[in-house]
C-alpha cells in the first residue's frame, strides 16, 4: 500500500469514527430532550385530569342546583310506620322520610309540599308508608288525617305509676303484667343513674304526663320508654341537673320536690309552694316546723290511698319513710308524676319567707301563704269558716 493509500485509509477511518461519534451525540441529545419534556407532560396530564374533574363536578353542581331532585317513580314496596313528631318542619319530615328510605331525597318531598296547600296541615302521628315511594304520593297520605294509625293515650299530671299502668291497660291491648315487668328494667327504660325506684321497684315520677300517640307496632316497653324520653325533654328544658347543683340538692330530690308541688299546688302558686318546701328543709328550727314538711299527700302515698281522701289520726301516724307528718326532710322519692309547671317550680322556686299555706277556697283554688304560725292560724280559721257555708269540703 502506498503512502497515499495509507493516508486515504486513515482519513476514511477518522471520518467514520467522527460520523459514529456524531451519530451517538445526536441520539443522546434527542433522548435528553425527551427526558426533559417528561415533567411537562406529567404536569399537563394532571392539569387535564383536574380540568376534567372540575368540569364534571361543575356539571353535577349545576344539575343539583337547577335539575329536578331525585325522586322514586313509585309506587314503592313493603311497609314503613313513619312518625311525624309534633313541631316537625316540612324539611325535617323530608329528611326523616329520606333516612327511612321512603323518598329518594328530602328535596323531592319539600318541592312536593311547596306545591300542595295541604302540607302545613299535616298532623303529628303515625302513617303507614312504603319504601321508595314517589314524594308526592307520600305527601298525599300524610295530608289525610284518616290515614293516621295511632292509639292516643292521655296521662294526666299527678298520676302515680300504678294509675298510669291502669290507663295504659285500659287504652291498649296489653295486660298489666307486661307493663309491670317493663317498669322494672331501668336500663331499657333509659333512666338516668340518679333516678331511684319506689318500694315496688318502679320509676315513680319519671313517666311524664302528656298525650301520647302510639303506632301500631308499639309495645309496653316502647310506650314506657317514650314517657321517660318525654320526661328527659322536660328535665332538660327546666335545666334540672344544673338547678339541682345550684340549689344544693340531687336531681332525684328535685324530682321529689316537684311531685310534692304537683300534689299540693296549682297554677301560679306552684313556685310559692316550692319555696315553702325549701324553707322548711333548709331552716328546720324556724317558725315551729321542726324540719317536717307535714304534707298529707305523702301519707296517702304511703298508705296507697287516693290523693284528697280524708285521713284518720291513726293513718296520719303510720310509720313510713314517706310520712312527712312524723319524719323530717324529704320522702325517699316522688309520690306522683309532676308536669312541666311543677318541675319548673321545683327548679325555680319563688322568693319569700313562707312556711305555711292554706287553700281557703276549694272551688277556686285560692291559696294564702303565711310566714308565721299565727298568720297560718288566721288563714286556717278562714278555711274552716268557708267550709261551714260550702259543700266543697
Amino acid at each position: 500500500m502506498t503512502d497515499s493509500d495509507r493516508e486515504g485509509t486513515a482519513l476514511d477511518e477518522q471520518f467514520h469514527a467522527q460520523a459514529v461519534v456524531g451519530g451517538r451525540r445526536r441520539r443522546t441529545t434527542a433522548r435528553s430532550r425527551i427526558r426533559s419534556c417528561l415533567p411537562v407532560l406529567v404536569v399537563l396530564a394532571i392539569v387535564l385530569g383536574l380540568l376534567y374533574v372540575g368540569v364534571t363536578r361543575g356539571v353535577d353542581f349545576l344539575q343539583d342546583q337547577f335539575g329536578d331532585p331525585a325522586d322514586y317513580p313509585g309506587p314503592g314496596t313493603g311497609q314503613v310506620t313513619f312518625e311525624v313528631v309534633r313541631g316537625d318542619s316540612i324539611t325535617r319530615m323530608g329528611q326523616n322520610l329520606e333516612d327511612e328510605g321512603v323518598v329518594a331525597s328530602s328535596d323531592a318531598f319539600v318541592d312536593a309540599a311547596s306545591a300542595d296547600p295541604c302540607a302545613p296541615n299535616i298532623q303529628a302521628g303515625f302513617y303507614l308508608l312504603k319504601k321508595k315511594m314517589r314524594a308526592a304520593d307520600a305527601l298525599k297520605i300524610m295530608c289525610d288525617p284518616e290515614q293516621q294509625v295511632t292509639s292516643t293515650v292521655l296521662v294526666q299530671e299527678g298520676l302515680r305509676v300504678t294509675d298510669i299502668v291502669d290507663t295504659l291497660v285500659e287504652q291498649t291491648d296489653f295486660g298489666r303484667a307486661r307493663f309491670e315487668r317493663a317498669l322494672t328494667d331501668r336500663a331499657a327504660l333509659g333512666l338516668p343513674d340518679y333516678a331511684e325506684m319506689n318500694p315496688d321497684g318502679y320509676p315513680e315520677g319519671y313517666l311524664f304526663p302528656a298525650t301520647y300517640a302510639f303506632g301500631p307496632d308499639a309495645t309496653p316497653e316502647t310506650m314506657l320508654k317514650a314517657m321517660v324520653n318525654r320526661w328527659k325533654q322536660a328535665a332538660e328544658e327546666a335545666d334540672l341537673e344544673a338547678s339541682a347543683q345550684r340549689l344544693g340538692y340531687t336531681p332525684h330530690e328535685l324530682m321529689t320536690i316537684a311531685s310534692l308541688v304537683e300534689a299540693e299546688g296549682r297554677g301560679d302558686d306552684m313556685p310559692k309552694v316550692a319555696r315553702v318546701i325549701y324553707n322548711r328543709l333548709e331552716n328546720p328550727g324556724s317558725q315551729g316546723t321542726i324540719g317536717r314538711l307535714q304534707i298529707d299527700a305523702t301519707v296517702a302515698y304511703a298508705l296507697g290511698e287516693k290523693l284528697g281522701v280524708q285521713l284518720t289520726q291513726e293513718q296520719l301516724a303510720v310509720d313510713s319513710p314517706y310520712n312527712t307528718r312524723i319524719k323530717p326532710g324529704l320522702p325517699p322519692g316522688p309520690i306522683d308524676s309532676p308536669g312541666d309547671a311543677a318541675i319548673r317550680a321545683a327548679t325555680h322556686p319563688a322568693e319569700g319567707d313562707w312556711y305555711y299555706y292554706v287553700t281557703v277556697d276549694l272551688r277556686t283554688g285560692e291559696t294564702k301563704f303565711a310566714e308565721t304560725p299565727e298568720e297560718f292560724a288566721e288563714y286556717k280559721a278562714e278555711f274552716l269558716e268557708y267550709c261551714e257555708t260550702s259543700d266543697a269540703c
